[in-house]
């Protein structure tokens, strides 16, 4: 009897929901992450004869568009109810340097090595590199923050700093989306006037409204779900963890039909959801349930992704697009991250690992998909999606093997020295899944 296609895949899906649920536990001693085996498994069930539908982020760009969409806002409302630390300006210093400089350092210097390695337009180089810029919520769980707690202090350095890092960046970098496409529409001419209607546009006003969409949205969530004067409305004392994704969907979807940047949106009103009522058990409920849901979105990404390299998505990679990737991870964003933190929080040792887990992901697939369906990039789309994928599938890698080794490492060495004042609690053991 032959294997149809529906059945093949419908089988796929269910092995991949009960090792999403089952592997975090497994592997959590190992020096082997969850999107490694996803990323894994794609590529060999690829290679098989099973009749599996054919994947290609060009031909398939709307759906993957889509997907990783809502991949990447539903990892950022679970960021954002995960972190247990107020929000400040000296408490969240690392936040700001890691955005502030480390972002801006490592776009340009990603695009300048695209331009001159692959001799691009300099709007393709400033898209990839915009592209690549946001750490990932998504693929850091070995790195980021547990589930919430009723202690504002139970957060180390590395993992806050990375945390942080990655809700806020992936709405920071759309900026520079949006200039790679100005500046292409623009026939690469710098001198239009294209640039002060991104400045005040696309930076001033997109980001005051994604930021002030979210704490109006998360401020009137907070009043509803924990101290409505309705008790039916109370959503919180009902346990309904599914009211996360209202909140996502709400958030998302209102800050973008205003035309702001719905992915900060989502952090900020998850930020200030969690900031409502700190210590309520229904806190790690909604967190919870969006990480369930994440990490299913995650297995299906990552396997997609696995489909991508084992059906010849590296084909138009060369060793230069390569070595943009390599440099990226190895150079860029260590030294970029580096330098962004010195004389900031955190001991040298956590400053270096921070610097080194400058994970790239799923939010990289999406803006490269938003930008590809909002111009012309025709030529260099191929090549484009090559060096992002490649990028990507050495970062699942490299950070996956080293999260663990690198976070135990951290942990012991912080139990054994002497508390500092940064606002935050040591020693706090390593998130699994």
């Amino acid at each position: 009897m032959q294997i149809t296609t529906e059945g093949a895949v419908y089988t796929c899906l269910g092995i991949g929901a009960l090792l999403a649920a089952a592997l975090p536990r497994l592997l959590s001693r190992l020096p082997v992450s969850v999107p490694i085996v996803f990323l894994a498994a794609g590529v060999v069930l690829y290679l098989t004869p099973l009749p599996l539908p054919a994947f290609d982020p060009v031909a398939d760009r709307v759906w993957v568009h889509h997907l990783t969409e809502l991949c990447v806002i539903v990892s950022l409302m679970g960021a954002g109810l995960a972190i247990n630390r107020p929000f400040g300006r000296r408490s969240w210093a690392a936040a700001w340097r890691l955005l502030g400089l480390a972002m801006p350092l490592t776009i340009g210097a990603t695009a300048l090595a695209a331009w001159a390695l692959l001799g691009w337009p300099v709007s393709v180089a400033l898209l990839v590199a915009a592209a690549l810029a946001p750490t990932d919520p998504v693929l850091a769980s070995e790195v980021r923050v547990g589930e919430p707690t009723a202690d504002k202090e139970d957060e180390d350095e590395v993992r806050f700093a990375l945390t942080s890092e990655a809700g806020l960046n992936d709405g920071l970098a759309f900026p520079f989306v949006l200039a790679a496409l100005a500046l292409a529409a623009a026939g690469n001419d710098w001198t239009g006037g294209w640039m002060v209607h991104w400045v005040w546009s696309d930076v001033l006003v997109r980001i005051s409204v994604g930021v002030a969409a979210g704490l109006a949205m998360g401020f009137l969530l907070g009043r509803l779900l924990f101290r409505s004067r309705a008790t039916s409305l109370r959503l919180a004392e009902q346990g309904e963890g599914f009211v996360a994704l209202a909140a996502t969907f709400l958030a998302y979807g209102l800050t973008e039909a205003l035309h702001g940047y719905g992915f900060l949106a989502v952090f900020v009103t998850a930020c200030a959801l969690r900031k409502s009522e700190h210590s309520h058990g229904y806190q790690r409920v909604m967190h919870a349930f969006v990480e369930q849901i994440e990490r299913l979105l995650m297995a299906l990404l990552l396997f997609a992704l696995g489909a991508c390299v084992a059906s010849g998505g590296l084909a138009a990679l060369t060793w230069r697009g390569a070595a943009v990737g390599v440099l990226l991870l190895l150079v860029v964003r260590p030294v970029s991250g580096w330098l962004a933190q010195v004389r900031g929080p955190g001991r040298p040792h956590e400053r270096a690992a921070t610097a080194f887990f400058g994970i790239r992901g799923i939010g990289s697939f999406f803006y490269l998909a938003y930008a590809c369906g909002e111009g012309d990039f025709g030529r260099y789309e191929r090549e484009m999606w090559a060096v992002v994928v490649f990028a990507v599938l050495i970062s699942v890698v490299l950070h996956g093997i080293t999260a663990a080794p690198v976070t135990t490492y951290l942990d012991r060495r912080s139990a054994r020295e002497p508390p500092r004042r940064t606002g935050a609690r040591r020693g706090v053991g390593t998130r699994a899944g």
